[in-house]
């Protein structure tokens, strides 16, 4: 049992508040203390859980520029082709495709951090900023829920609602995620449901709304859990959601395809509070790689998948949370 595993479970044991950060290969998770918890360092408002130093957004300048730089569609086509070829060859039903792609702007990730909107928001010593929609797993008492989104449109499109629930493409990667997730949580609870199926959130970007669907999938865990937070990360790590199915075939298949270290992307970040435990997947993901600003993202692919489709959906979900108006530039 590694050092991160074990300081969850005795803090969860003896009701000690702690935050976690946890990357997506579990190679270097971090968790402290709350109480230890530097705000110079680390800031995070996680649904209203917070240590922000600040209680207003700062204003931005009107004309700030966020400009975006995917790798061409031709390289993205290739690695594309080379997951659906092990889809089709019977090695995944399921694979959640990345990309890092580099991005402009006059905006530090505090300031990025700062001025998003969003469930979960964190960062993190300068080095990277999370906006994320995503709640990963969430435990009230004994009651362990999990919420994984899959499957994202642009509001803009003609009856978007109607044409993203009734796309077969996307109700069957929603299927297969929502069962991988039954699974995962059956490893740590007992008597699982689906409470909510395929519902739609509204996620509000620089430049455009996106509606992405989402469903709560639930579980009561045992009698003798016991606050062990540790080992139950240890179970379900990395989430399902952005891997695929099933598990360890896919990851390989993530690992071939993609050519590039995910790190905290994708990874799941949460708190403690001494009763409760929330928990959301590092989803809308920005990092600072030497001075240059990387846009971690990416979607599900299937069999059925389009490699255009996909290709936009990567570079949709390339944006900042706010309210302002930007210039967006590809």
């Amino acid at each position: 049992m590694n050092i991160f595993t074990r300081n969850l479970n005795e803090w969860g044991k003896r009701g000690i508040p702690f935050l976690f950060i946890a990357d997506y290969l579990l190679e270097k998770p971090l968790a402290w203390p709350l109480k230890n918890v530097n705000p110079a360092e680390i800031q995070f408002d996680f649904h209203g859980f917070s240590n922000q130093t600040f209680t207003e957004k700062k204003e931005l300048p009107g004309d700030f520029q966020f400009r975006k730089f995917p790798v061409p569609f031709e390289e993205y086509q290739s690695r594309f082709n080379f997951v659906v070829k092990n889809l089709k060859a019977g090695n995944s039903f399921l694979v959640n495709f990345s990309l890092p792609t580099p991005i402009e702007t006059g905006l530090s990730l505090f300031d990025i951090y700062r001025n998003s909107s969003a469930l979960y928001k964190l960062w993190y010593k300068n080095e990277f900023a999370c906006f994320s929609p995503e709640i990963f797993v969430r435990i009230n008492g004994k009651r362990i829920s999990s919420f994984p989104m899959k499957g994202t449109i642009d509001a803009s499109v003609p009856d978007a609602e109607n044409a993203i629930l009734s796309d077969y493409k996307e109700a069957a990667e929603h299927a297969t995620i929502v069962d991988l997730i039954r699974n995962d949580l059956s490893m740590v609870a007992q008597k699982i449901w689906v409470e909510k199926y395929r519902y739609i959130d509204h996620i509000y970007t620089n430049d455009k709304t996106l509606l992405q669907v989402s469903s709560e999938i639930a579980g009561l865990l045992p009698d003798d859990f016991d606050g062990k937070y540790g080992d139950l990360l240890l179970k379900l790590l990395p989430a399902g959601s952005i891997t695929g199915a099933p598990k360890p075939s896919t990851i390989r298949i993530i690992k071939d395809a993609e050519g590039y270290e995910r790190g905290y992307y994708t990874g799941v970040t949460g708190y403690f509070d001494g009763e409760n435990f929330e928990s959301a997947v590092m989803i809308r993901f920005i990092e600072n790689q030497d001075g240059q600003l990387v846009f971690k993202s990416g979607g599900g692919i299937t069999a059925r998948s389009n490699a255009r489709s996909e290709y936009q959906e990567l570079i949709d979900k390339i944006y900042l949370p706010f309210s302002h108006a930007a210039q967006v530039m590809l």
